[in-house]
């Protein structure tokens, strides 16, 4: 639901601007509204899960985000729904980064391969599917649906987990009491301007006061709170856990793949509706064979992860989307689409075996106690490489000049960039000897030592 709602509302963007009334300036602070939001929560869910309990902080972010689809769908003008948008990011920041800590404290390294592939599903299928949801109620129901279908999942979920899902709270976390609130203003006020001018400025212009002010503002800000958090003994996110080398270079690797991925979901769309003039809904069916092509190829690469370890999965997975991206520089107005769907599934394919190897291996050599600010620290950088790929990706098309497909096939090749400096990254930095205990198969249970001795 989280990962749906950051671009659903797109689709609907015209649609709101008849109903209130407004300009698409004016209701793109629907999408604006959330994703600053989402930013400010991110980086504190750490300390939050640790200091509440990852139960209770999911079950309340749940809640949240819930209530706040239900306020979203019965707006009544642009204000209500911008706020409740806003209510709406604040549980979206905390979901995801709780659920993945949660998930990767419950399983050992030996295991996370299996629970990766799942795991993986909605990161990839959310945006994929967001378009196509979004067209499909925006059309056929109301733009209110697109609030209102996260109101069952949400309830059935809240009641599920809260019957089943059992409590975790690190001991080391029942003495931490002191919240970094000077900390918590620096890193989510600062992320948040820096997002703003990232995500608004192809549209107001690079040099305009507004995206130059907030843009140095934030970078500004995120500078200060790096110095404190690498400083403070009790920080909101623990910074200091990038000193490891495994989980360095895992992340590094992770935000490059995410940010080629998900900038390929944004350029496709956009080239098959102004370059080649396809509807939104036949654009959003063709790019989401892209997530098909992760689901399919992350069932079978998964059971690869044992045998050759996170270094070369990850490196010739981002090596293969380079070249796929590339061959986006033969494409023109004419290209059949089922051309470009086969384009998309590989890529997809491609991109599964970076995103399987780098979560697998990511938390190996986290301990349980910060598996939250690890996770936190992931689901931060991904979401900041995201709209910097974004960002990069509209400058190019805008500003190469000639024809419309010039400056798209100007941007596909900055996106195979990305994805080729994912793969030097995963060549250089990671290390397959650090990420050993979650390469190591388990044994069936026959071949295990019964209790209180050892195996004959």
């Amino acid at each position: 639901m989280a990962a749906i709602d950051v671009q659903i509302v797109n689709v609907a963007l015209p649609t709101l601007g008849r109903d209130f009334h407004a300009s698409i300036a004016q209701v793109q602070w629907t999408v604006i509204g959330y994703v600053l939001s989402l930013a400010v929560l991110i980086p504190a869910s750490g300390w939050l899960g640790d200091r509440f309990g990852t139960r209770r902080t999911f079950l309340v972010a749940l809640a949240t985000f819930t209530a706040a689809s239900v306020l979203c769908g019965a707006s009544q003008n642009l204000r209500e729904l911008v706020g409740a948008r806003v209510l709406q990011g604040a549980g979206g920041g905390i979901l995801t980064p709780s659920a993945t800590a949660m998930l990767f404290r419950a399983f050992p390294p030996e295991r996370r391969a299996r629970i990766t592939r799942l795991l993986v599903m909605p990161i990839v299928v959310g945006p994929a599917s967001a378009p196509i949801l979004g067209g499909v109620f925006t059309q056929a129901l109301s733009w209110r649906w697109v609030f209102f279908v996260n109101v069952p999942f949400g309830a059935a979920v809240f009641a599920f987990c809260a019957a089943y899902l059992p409590a975790h709270r690190p001991r080391e976390a029942l003495t931490r009491g002191r919240f970094d609130a000077i900390g918590f203003v620096l890193g989510g006020g600062g992320l948040s301007l820096t997002l703003y001018a990232l995500s608004e400025g192809p549209t107001e212009g690079w040099g305009s006061a507004a995206i130059v002010a907030t843009g140095l503002a934030g970078v500004v800000l995120l500078g200060a709170f790096v110095r404190r958090q690498l400083r403070e003994a009790e920080p909101v996110l623990n910074l200091r856990l990038l000193h490891d080398r495994l989980f360095r270079a895992t992340n590094i690797v992770g935000a490059c793949s995410s940010a080629s991925f998900l900038g390929c979901l944004y350029l496709a769309p956009s080239f098959l509706q102004e370059a080649q003039h396809h509807s939104a809904i036949s654009s959003g069916t063709t790019t989401f064979l892209e997530a098909i092509g992760v689901f399919v190829s992350t069932q079978s690469l998964g059971r690869l992860y044992p045998r050759i370890g996170p270094r070369w999965m990850a490196g010739v997975g981002a090596s293969a989307t380079c070249l796929l991206m590339l061959c986006f520089l033969l494409v023109d107005a004419h290209t059949s689409l089922w051309i470009l769907r086969g384009q998309m599934f590989l890529i997809g394919a491609a991109n599964s075996a970076v995103f399987l190897s780098v979560q697998t291996a990511m938390f190996t050599t986290v301990s349980s106690a910060d598996t939250g600010h690890a996770s936190a620290i992931y689901n931060t950088g991904r979401q900041a490489s995201v709209a910097v790929a974004v960002a990069v990706l509209s400058a190019v098309v805008a500003g190469v000049g000639g024809s419309r497909i010039g400056g798209f096939h100007a941007a596909f090749a900055a996106d195979a960039a990305i994805a080729g400096a994912g793969a030097l990254f995963a060549f250089l930095l990671i290390r397959t000897a650090d990420a050993a205990a979650s390469m190591a198969r388990r044994r069936p249970p026959s071949a295990r030592a019964p209790a209180g001795g050892r195996p004959g």
